[in-house]
């Protein structure tokens, strides 16, 4: 058996939460997933450790290469545990591609002509049909699909590629999040607030993508998606902080910007995206707020990792959890990059233990749903960010 698939021993807590059927996850195996996130750098390479596999008396036939060869385009990031998804369906992918960009021209106005091929190269209906595979039709896809090409156009119009900042980005960020979470203010004012909404590119998108979900959404449906927003500005908010001042968060600060700033909105719609409502009192089990967390942690950690060679090719000096670990870890960039494939490791066993734990614990029909929704879209996640080789390479480290 090759040794980046795990063995088939019975159903695991990454079987229960996709439907109750043994699914390989792939991953250089360690023999060890207890946790490796903070310290002091081991003796022993991030390297080895993650690629190394089976030692000691005996094992030398295993090894007939210890060395991975260098990915190609559209590997996988070698070591990283992940689990496959099928193929989008293709008619789906094209039918969300076309209305999603019949919307993006047609009804916000979201990019001039000389942005197209990144608009195209970006691959929404691909991203959501992977991520979404129980939504009943494309209207539902459509839901999320507005949804994340508006906050990618604010991450990349305030934030980012497309002329953004970290001067001024509380003012922006706050201004743009009324269109999500409105103002409510005298009759005088309104109409100001009102029109301010058709002001830019972002507030446009937001406006308009939240009002399409109103439609599929229930109030307490909104109102979750409301809050994540508003932890996802707030890790913005933080990263432009520390850009401001040239502050090198440690791991752990680092960590915990990234809790904030990350996919979280996405995958806490999947009941929303899936025609059906997870009640907001199992919604707020703190059980489930730990399982959201790691889980999103994780899959933001994919991000880090596929986005580092075409983050590091920008201006500027970008962190990102590799970055990070480099420099306050004191090893290698190589070093500080396969140790964030730990993290990443570390944090996917985690999320898919507990909440296997909360399946058994608490076995209502719509969380369990919910659970295996999360557990898809993280699975869909990375297999967007692993096929895009529009806008992601990976770095020669192996």
């Amino acid at each position: 058996m090759p040794p980046s698939v795990a063995p088939d021993d019975g159903p695991s807590s990454s079987a229960v939460l996709r439907g109750g059927r043994p699914v390989h996850a792939h991953e250089e195996r360690t023999g060890d997933h207890r946790g490796h996130l903070g310290g002091t750098v081991m003796s022993r390479t991030a390297l080895d450790r993650i690629l190394s596999g089976p030692s000691g008396l005996g094992t030398g036939g295993l090894h007939p290469g210890r060395r991975t060869p260098p990915p190609e385009a559209g590997g996988a990031v070698p070591g990283l545990y992940y689990h496959p998804v099928p193929e989008p369906d293709p008619g789906r992918v094209e039918e969300v591609g076309n209305r999603i960009k019949t919307w993006a021209v047609d009804e916000v106005q979201l990019y001039p002509p000389e942005w197209e091929d990144q608009f195209d190269g970006f691959s929404i209906g691909r991203y959501m049909v992977a991520c979404h595979p129980d939504a009943p039709d494309t209207d539902h896809l459509m839901v999320a699909a507005r949804l994340m090409v508006a906050e990618n156009v604010v991450d990349d119009c305030y934030c980012e590629d497309h002329g953004g900042s970290p001067v001024g980005l509380g003012g922006r960020l706050l201004l743009a999040h009324t269109a999500l979470d409105p103002l409510h203010t005298t009759a005088e004012y309104q109409p100001a607030w009102e029109e301010s909404l058709q002001e830019d590119a972002p507030r446009r998108a937001y406006r308009s993508a939240m009002d399409y979900f109103h439609r599929a959404a229930s109030p307490s449906q909104a109102d979750r998606f409301r809050h994540d927003m508003a932890r996802l500005h707030l890790g913005y908010l933080a990263e432009a902080a520390w850009a401001e001042t040239e502050h090198v968060p440690t791991v752990w600060e680092y960590l915990a910007m990234r809790q904030f700033n990350n996919f979280r909105p996405c995958p806490t719609i999947t009941d929303t995206v899936g025609g059906y409502e997870l009640p907001a009192d199992l919604h707020t089990l703190p059980a489930l707020q730990r399982v959201i967390a790691l889980g999103s942690n994780a899959t933001t950690i994919v991000n880090d990792l596929y986005s580092y060679t075409k983050e590091l090719a920008g201006p500027g000096r970008h962190l990102n959890l590799p970055v990070v670990l480099a420099e306050q870890e004191g090893g290698t960039d190589r070093d500080g990059y396969l140790k964030a494939v730990e993290v990443h490791n570390d944090l996917m066993h985690a999320f898919e233990a507990e909440a296997a734990a909360l399946a058994a614990a608490c076995p209502a029909p719509p969380l369990l749903r919910f659970l295996r929704g999360v557990a898809v879209w993280i699975d869909g996640n990375h297999y967007w960010h692993r096929t895009n080789t529009y806008r992601y390479s990976l770095p020669d480290f192996w």
